[in-house]
């Protein structure tokens, strides 16, 4: 786990605010050295913490409107089963092993409902798969994000060695 501090935030910010924006531009929005800028990308990149330079994507603006979650109660012992059907479709933008009265959350994503309702249909045909449960989407209230959770985090400790003191 990577301890992130203001400059780290800093960065991360103007990353998220304009994800095209090189090193140089990065230096001069952040007021850090460019030197900086590049080794704290870095070691955030090799810590895990930006996942990957990709695009973000709106499946929505893309022509996939209609958007669902679906649970899902699994047979015992068959996680790889049910990962290798919905990889197979193309529909499933995410799934995650849950706890609770379920084993798996997917988001799905469709041009209609009537592709929706074959692409729960296709769902339910894994052999593993006892029980679904699908929610529609309306609107997005708050969209996907990260910033304000690191925010708010406890600032670490500085890196500095205390002052020696006689």
């Amino acid at each position: 786990m990577l301890a992130l501090d203001r400059i780290d935030l800093a960065l991360l910010a103007a990353l998220a605010e304009h994800p095209r924006a090189g090193d140089l531009e990065l230096s001069r929005r952040t007021q850090v050295a460019r030197a900086t800028v590049q080794s704290r990308l870095r070691r955030m990149t090799e810590a895990g913490v930006i996942a990957d330079w990709d695009p973000t994507l709106d499946v929505a603006a893309a022509g996939f409107e209609v958007q669902a979650y679906v649970t899902l109660e699994i047979s015992q012992g068959a996680l790889d089963e049910v990962s290798r059907d919905l990889e197979a479709i193309p529909q499933v933008l995410e799934a995650y092993v849950t706890t609770g009265s379920y084993d798996v959350l997917c988001r799905v994503a469709t041009r209609s409902h009537p592709e929706l309702q074959a692409t729960l249909v296709r769902i339910d045909q894994s052999s593993s798969v006892v029980r679904s449960t699908s929610v529609m989407v309306l609107s997005v209230l708050i969209p996907p994000r990260v910033l304000p959770l690191l925010a708010s985090a406890e600032p670490p400790p500085s890196r500095r060695s205390p002052a020696y003191r006689d």
